[in-house]
């Protein structure tokens, strides 16, 4: 037995390993959650966000010791499994979390970890009651999670997703009614009663919430029991109202800024209570059951799992809160991450994050028209005071913030009281999807969502409810695998597992490619910026005529597999140019000066042109890779004559190009451009031989379709070509 006691202390000195790490990770990828609001409404610097963030996530680390029963007996039913069933169970839940959030950033795909957790534990489970009975098809799975509480965490995930949303919603339309965007006059009136608001919602969770089970327990419960909670909630309002007051209108200290702080400190406890467990949470479980007197002799550990095992905690979950403050403070990828969200969060101008939906569009058009329906029926002057409360600013009015402080606290203190109810009721929730339902909704509300991104934002919010489905299968079924991996493979199983789970943490630790998507935004001040996006679409161009050389030779092969991916390598194109459009383009547009417009306006065409181009070479090869797909007769002898001589000419007028260019050898250039004249008869010369041809069998008659197609498309492509090269060179003369 003492050598398998050292192969479980390795298992559980692994598991603490791996906690470490998710803590670290985790409150460096999450801290833009509870930080942003107020950075991004210039509430307070990043360093006084971080330390007010900093004291929430302690106290937040204390309260979240009820939280530690989800990984104890939330999903496991532990009377079922043994010391040994249960280690390997634990084992496979961080294994298969390594795994998941290696393949998931591979893949770049959302996660989160509450789901990851929760559905990692009911895979698990499953796999070890598999391994436990022997029997894969017959076994009694409901017997061995806890499948109330189980279905009720799963419930609330998804239903946290509505709810935040509606709140975020409905909350924020009534903050902006009651303050508009020009909020300076009616906060100096109600200020004080907004501020004791937000500092009483988050008062009344710290203490009857948060402090319920700690030494002050006792205290709590007098207090409830010789006073009411109506008079106690009314008397912290009072207070708060007496000090927010004190702070307005004799220190003159700005309270909505103290307001948004205190909502960032409050988020980050409601963070840190919630999600401790999803870090720590497996390693107190795994703990409790290995340094159990006797352990390995019980017959199952339901006694010993029993509860959330509080009481000898306190320790670890302050130890656990000092290394996620450490990384809050020290971490440069928390402050990276905080500070891309905050650029992306600011633009007005750019690709949206996602694309277009069915069921977004029918979601804006049914919107669109209950919106337009409660206009008619709604009083004229009730319709134009709300539509006065929601007016916004004018540009010279903008204070260079990404949205208002009342907007920040709206987003603050919902998110923090919904995740903090749900840590009450023992529910974990996903804190990045709680939060970014309630900005969601409260952006929606505020009018942040115009007819031109509301679909593409729905689209979003319909993603991340798919990602989560993704995530919870993936976790499941790769916990699953990992423990009867572990558990028919004996002590190999488990060293093989954690062999490669020490290789993913050691990977992404130290060998991870950091992704960045950074972008140079056109200078038309400057020639070289000029020249060098000239040369970059000259260099497209290229790419795209040697991508059509090589479609015709696998045409004419009938080269299925060639034509699939030249396909691929032009849509990556089109793609690539849409990208320096949105990002490269259209934000030098957007602060061009007047004199310069000329500038603008040729970079905009070489752009479109370039698309245009583009596109036409993506539908030829489409249309070619579909007739060769559906196995129909390749083109005729002469056919394939014609398209090769025009392949060739094609080709002829690109090489040397951007050397003429950049030599100012314009000479050169127009006796390139002098043959399109030729080109464009050659194109009409095959066209009217194959009308003339005449044949009406099918194949004949399919062939002939895709060989008009080729025709016609590729004269427009070569035209969009021509005009692409009298741009450029319009920039090298310039």
């Amino acid at each position: 037995m003492a050598k398998t006691m050292e192969l479980y202390y390795i298992i559980f000195g692994l598991i603490a390993v791996l906690s470490v790490f998710g803590l670290i990770v985790g409150v460096s990828n999450d801290a833009c959650n509870f930080l942003n609001s107020s950075i991004g409404s210039k509430s307070g610097t990043y360093n006084q966000a971080v330390c007010v963030a900093a004291v929430g996530v302690l106290l937040g680390a204390c309260f979240s010791s009820g939280m530690m029963a989800v990984a104890r007996n939330g999903i496991v039913s532990p009377d079922m499994f043994n010391f040994h069933q249960i280690m390997l169970l634990y084992l496979a839940v961080m294994v298969a979390n390594i795994i998941l959030l290696d393949t998931f950033n591979t893949l770049g795909l959302p996660t989160s970890t509450t789901v990851a957790l929760v559905f990692s534990l009911l895979g698990a489970a499953i796999g070890m009651a598999i391994f436990s009975t022997g029997k894969f098809f017959t076994c009694p799975l409901l017997e061995y999670i806890n499948e109330e509480k189980c279905l009720q965490m799963i419930l609330a995930i998804f239903a946290s997703v509505a709810i935040a949303f509606v709140v975020g919603t409905v909350v924020m339309w009534i903050a902006r009614l009651i303050f508009s965007f020009r909020f300076g006059k009616a906060y100096r009136y109600i200020g004080p009663l907004w501020c004791a608001l937000a500092f009483t919602a988050i008062s009344y969770f710290i203490i009857f919430k948060g402090l319920k089970g700690s030494v002050f327990k006792d205290d709590i419960e007098a207090l409830t029991q010789n006073y009411s909670m109506l008079l106690i909630v009314g008397g912290i309002a009072l207070f708060w109202i007496a000090v927010s007051a004190f702070m307005q209108y004799i220190c003159k200290w700005n309270t909505l800024r103290v307001a948004v702080l205190a909502g960032t400190g409050s988020l980050a406890l409601a963070f840190a209570g919630n999600d401790m467990v999803n870090f720590i949470g497996v390693f107190m479980a795994a703990k409790d059951a290995l340094f159990f007197p006797g352990v390995t002799e019980l017959p199952n550990m339901g006694e010993v799992l029993k509860g959330d095992g509080a009481a000898a905690s306190i320790y670890f979950l302050l130890g656990s809160g000092a290394i996620m403050v450490a990384a809050l403070f020290l971490s440069k990828k928390a402050r990276k991450v905080t500070e891309t969200e905050l650029k992306l969060s600011s633009s007005n101008t750019g690709k949206e994050r996602f694309g277009s939906s069915q069921p977004a569009r029918m979601l804006v058009r049914y919107t669109i028209n209950t919106v337009r329906f409660f206009e008619r029926i709604t009083p004229a002057p009730i319709a134009n005071f709300i539509s006065k409360r929601f007016a916004p600013l004018a540009p010279e009015e903008e204070t260079g913030a990404n949205y208002d402080m009342i907007r920040a606290s709206v987003n603050l203190t919902l998110a923090a009281l919904l995740i903090s109810v749900g840590t009450d009721l023992g529910l974990p929730l996903s804190t990045t999807y709680v939060i970014f339902m309630v900005s969601m909704g409260s952006s929606l509300a505020d009018k942040a969502w115009g007819r031109d991104s509301a679909v593409y934002r729905i689209t979003g919010v319909l993603t991340v409810i798919g990602g989560w489905l993704i995530t919870a299968i993936a976790a499941t079924l790769a916990a699953m695998l990992v423990a009867l991996i572990m558990g028919y493979g004996g002590t190999w199983g488990i060293i093989i597992m954690m062999v490669i789970a020490a290789a993913l943490l050691v990977k992404s630790t130290f060998f991870s490619k950091i992704s960045k998507e950074s972008y140079t935004i056109v200078d038309v001040n400057k020639e070289s910026s000029m020249h060098a996006f000239a040369a970059s679409a000259a260099g497209r161009l290229g790419r795209m005529i040697g991508i059509y050389k090589a479609m015709v030779y696998a045409l004419l092969e009938e080269d299925r597999d060639a034509l699939n991916r030249l396909r691929k390598k032009a849509r990556s194109i089109k793609r690539d140019i849409e990208v320096v459009r949105e990002n490269e383009v259209l934000p030098a547009l957007a602060s061009i000066p007047k004199e310069l417009a000329d500038r603008g306006q040729l970079i905009f065409r070489i752009t479109e042109i370039s698309f245009n181009t583009a596109e036409r070479l993506l539908t030829i090869i489409k249309a070619a890779y579909n007739h060769i797909d559906n196995f129909h007769a390749g083109l005729e002898e002469k056919q394939g004559k014609d398209l090769l001589l025009l392949n060739e000419k094609i080709g002829s007028f690109y090489p040397d190009l951007l050397d003429m260019l950049k030599a100012k050898d314009y000479n050169g250039v127009e006796a390139k451009l002098a043959g399109r004249e030729q080109l464009g008869d050659d194109f009409a010369d095959c066209i009217t031989r194959h009308l003339m041809h005449g044949d009406s069998d099918e194949s004949s008659m399919r062939n002939g379709i895709l060989y008009l197609t080729l025709l016609n498309e590729t004269r427009a492509m070569v035209s969009h070509a021509f005009a692409l090269i009298e741009r450029i060179k319009e920039v090298y003369e310039d």
